[in-house]
């Protein structure tokens, strides 16, 4: 029986209850903040040909990382096996598995053919003995394997919660390197876990806030090549750049896409002053949307490009405000204690994620839109700059140790606040921005 998310909105935390019972239908439980993660195994997948028993066995290892890094899911040691799994298409022997407690079950298979590769897969509900939903098949090369890895438990984590996966994501962020007062900075891209770290810019200039487009094709980011802030458009691809210029004598930065992919909107800093601007990026025309005495920065569209959040010190202090997409009176949604910044909104559209500044300590925190029901999810000397997975579950930020000899390093987070985890990366990290799922 297919399982889906009985998502409950409590207060802030979007308490999910997505049930198992040895008595009922799979499910995960979270029980007044406690949550009881889903015993699972992935034994290694079946090599269908020689050759491919190493890769089998990769991939088993990827799709179990991926489930149990959410924290939804326990995975089962294979030395607690009873009984294998040799044959992708063999009756599987469910007594077996009820023995060590598993509740779900993945099965794989996998074919490799010179530079092809072709995976499959099978998930059963061990209780109640029955498959949930058919088989998949993914095909793609040697070379991303890792992909079709995520691609499974991007489709084994949505059987059982309902909701999509992210898995099959990547995140472009800024790599540090050298000691904090002489820190070498460039672009890179790794996929959603820290592997496969590819640099995108060289170090000899500083770079900050890159942020993906609604494709994942491309990526803003703003530059002091010149010696000011400029605002440039990569190809992740190719690695082809252009600047996207701005008025004479000011300085942009802060830049994000609009949902369509071909509006950006971004600060603009002209003498003492700083607004909020958006252009075209095909034909360059500005319009400008805030127009206040103060600075207005970190824009952030709505999913459906109707609003916009941003963060503005009008009130005296930062705080967070919502206008229209095409400006005019904006309204403030922030009013607790301390200063915000660094909004971004769900891709769900219900929250904001934002950056919270309190009593000598950083926060990431989220709100609804309307700005109520707070919720600080961390708390550090410095934890900065959230950023959204693809379904809304989880946020990535960066955190900086105190002292000289501090470093940032890039953390995720689930939006109950739980599941606060390292992600591993060559070098230091900062300013994360989650791709959308890939194609």
């Amino acid at each position: 029986m297919m399982v889906r998310f009985l998502a409950a909105v409590l207060a802030m935390m979007l308490s999910v209850s997505v049930g198992f019972a040895q008595s009922g239908p799979l499910r995960i439980e979270i029980t007044e903040g406690v949550i009881e993660p889903l015993p699972f195994a992935t034994p290694n997948f079946v090599a269908e040909n020689a050759g491919s028993a190493d890769m089998g066995a990769q991939l088993a290892r990827v799709v179990a990382a991926d489930l149990q890094g959410t924290g939804l899911f326990r995975e089962i040691p294979a030395s607690a096996f009873v009984s294998g799994v040799s044959d992708f298409g063999a009756a599987v022997n469910y007594p077996d598995w009820r023995a060590i407690n598993a509740q779900a079950l993945v099965t794989g298979a996998v074919n490799v053919s010179g530079n092809n590769v072709t995976v499959k897969f099978r998930l059963y509900d061990i209780f109640s003995g029955a498959e949930l939903g058919q088989g998949l098949q993914f095909q793609g090369t040697t070379a991303g394997w890792r992909r079709m890895a995520h691609k499974v438990a991007d489709a084994v984590y949505s059987r059982i919660t309902g909701e999509s996966g992210y898995f099959d994501s990547r995140v472009v962020f800024v790599s540090e390197s050298g000691p904090k007062n002489k820190r070498a900075k460039r672009l890179a891209v790794m996929d959603y876990d820290g592997a496969g770290v590819k640099y995108l810019t060289d170090s000899r200039s500083i770079v900050l806030a890159p942020r993906f487009s609604p494709t994942g094709d491309r990526v803003l980011y703003t530059s002091y090549e010149t010696g000011f802030p400029r605002i440039y458009v990569l190809d992740v691809g190719s690695v082809q750049r252009r600047v996207l210029e701005s008025a004479q004598g000011s300085s942009s930065f802060a830049p994000r896409f609009a949902p369509n992919g071909q509006t950006v909107v971004y600060s603009q800093a002209t003498g003492s002053n700083t607004d909020i601007y958006t252009m075209d990026i095909n034909s360059g025309r500005t319009t400008r949307l805030t127009s206040a005495p103060s600075i207005e920065t970190s824009p952030s569209f709505s999913p459906d490009g109707s609003q916009i959040v941003f963060e503005s010190d009008r009130s005296g202090n930062q705080q967070l405000y919502v206008m229209s997409a095409s400006g005019g009176e904006a309204k403030r949604i922030s009013f607790g204690e301390g200063r915000y910044g660094t909004p971004v909104w769900s891709p769900r559209g219900d929250l904001v994620a934002f950056t919270k500044q309190s009593k000598g300590r950083f926060h990431i925190g989220v709100m609804r839109v309307d700005g109520s029901e707070e919720r600080l999810l961390t708390a550090s000397f410095l934890d900065e700059g959230p950023t959204w997975s693809p379904n809304g579950r989880v946020i990535m930020f960066h955190r900086e140790t105190q002292g000289a000899s501090g470093r940032s390093s890039l953390y995720s987070v689930d939006i109950t606040g739980r599941n606060l985890r390292p992600v591993q990366t060559p070098d230091g990290g900062s300013d994360p921005s989650w791709s959308p799922l890939q194609k």
